[in-house]
């Protein structure tokens, strides 16, 4: 699970690695201050991929230009069926997008 710093609490890394979950979440500097600060009794370092993060950008990019259709941002259409019409339609219009200015 790839999540921003405000995720990064001892709380929601042990849940996730109950849940054998692989967490991408970068170390908040005070957090990582407090660890250091308390020496070998702090734990060792969280696992971190950089690379893996900067994937998650591209995620939520998506998800905001998802959300620019006002109806799907809120939740406009309250039958299941019509919301997943209007993010297919959503999709579509997105790749047709990405398709018409690569050429």
């Amino acid at each position: 699970m790839a999540a921003d710093k405000a995720c990064s609490s001892k709380s929601n890394r042990a849940h996730l690695r109950r849940r054998r979950i692989t967490a991408v979440i970068p170390e908040k500097a005070d957090q990582r201050a407090n660890r250091k600060r308390k020496g070998s009794a702090g734990g060792r370092p969280v696992g971190f991929d950089p690379e893996r993060y900067r994937q998650r950008n591209t995620v939520e990019r998506c998800f905001q230009k998802i959300k620019t259709w006002r109806g799907l941002a809120t939740r406009y259409d309250k039958a299941p069926e019509s919301y997943e019409a209007g993010l297919y339609l959503r999709g579509s219009i997105m790749w047709l997008k990405l398709l018409t200015s690569t050429t």
